[in-house]
């Protein structure tokens, strides 16, 4: 869930598709500075690589998505994070139930992987998550308890949380260091120390296992005119409990204010809190690129501050 990588390569195709920028409006400000490292506190290599004219399905834009070949040791390396998407859309997306943009190509070798996928760029970068948190809710009940049966691969719970972990110990001291901490949220993140491999095994009993997009942000929400909304970035799918979707979009992307009603909108969530640790661990790491007391990073201080409420609250 929500592992910290860095941007993938887009390849324009037919010179129309723009890179895919996070708009600076109140909803997605905080998307925008959400960068991505690995377990070695860098990141996977990227390269850029032209491509000839493509067409598809009666003149549908495309694009092209690659991967480098993750470092050996890395958590996407581990997770095998950039596999796993190739094979969601050679294997998952035709009958996911939710929408996702089109594939036309789904290639992976031992140099990294590349995508063609439908461009989704004339959409609306981002959707009510009201509405978002609904379709997460019909996409986790339709695959509930049939996931690990149709889709073996999958990675489930607690896989890599000894390198997530690594990664939160050796990041907080320069979380701890901001001068714009709250100091629930700073209590939050020292009580996370040593113990996010813990928060990361609470997904395990947190729910029936079912088809989880790993990365549910508003950032990775487009929606269209008629209100349709498509996820993208398919890198962390996996089996687990559906509630973590919902954990790391109400912490990634979601004004406390408006907590309630997106929790409504998703329906009974017994275990919530269960798994509101590992969300808030990975929102701290998301802090660790973000100016000191600019904006977004209030957003997020705001966010885990909810975060900490709702657990002291339990």
């Amino acid at each position: 869930m929500r592992f910290l990588l860095p941007d993938p390569v887009v390849v324009p195709v037919c010179g129309l598709h723009q890179m895919m920028q996070v708009p600076s409006g109140p909803q997605s400000e905080e998307g925008a500075a959400e960068r991505r490292a690995d377990a070695s506190g860098g990141g996977s290599s990227c390269s850029y690589a032209g491509v000839s004219p493509l067409w598809y399905d009666h003149g549908t834009r495309t694009f092209e998505k690659h991967r480098d070949r993750a470092p050996e040791g890395s958590i996407p390396d581990v997770l095998d994070m950039f596999a796993s998407e190739v094979r969601f859309y050679r294997e998952i997306a035709p009958v996911v139930g939710v929408r996702v943009p089109k594939c036309f190509a789904a290639e992976a070798s031992p140099s990294g992987t590349r995508l063609v996928l439908e461009d989704l760029s004339t959409w609306s970068r981002f959707a009510d998550p009201r509405a978002v948190a609904a379709e997460l809710a019909r996409l986790h009940r339709r695959w509930e308890g049939d996931v690990m049966h149709r889709w073996p691969w999958l990675r489930r719970p607690s896989l890599g949380d000894e390198l997530i972990g690594d990664l939160f110990d050796r990041t907080w001291p320069h979380v701890a260091a901001r001068t714009d901490l709250m100091p629930d949220v700073h209590a939050l993140g020292e009580a996370l120390v040593g113990h996010v491999k813990t928060a990361e095994l609470a997904e395990v009993t947190a729910g029936p296992r079912t088809l989880c997009h790993g990365d549910a942000s508003l950032r990775n929400v487009f929606s269209s005119p008629r209100s349709e909304i498509a996820f993208v970035d398919w890198e962390d799918v996996r089996c687990g409990a559906g509630v973590a979707d919902l954990a790391w979009l109400l912490v990634s992307s979601v004004a406390p204010t408006e907590w309630d009603d997106v929790i409504g909108a998703y329906g009974p969530t017994p275990r919530l809190d269960d798994v509101l640790p590992a969300a808030a661990a990975q929102g701290l790491l998301s802090l660790v690129d973000v100016a000191d007391g600019s904006p977004v990073a209030a957003g997020w201080v705001d966010r885990l501050a909810e975060t900490s409420r709702r657990r002291s609250a339990g």
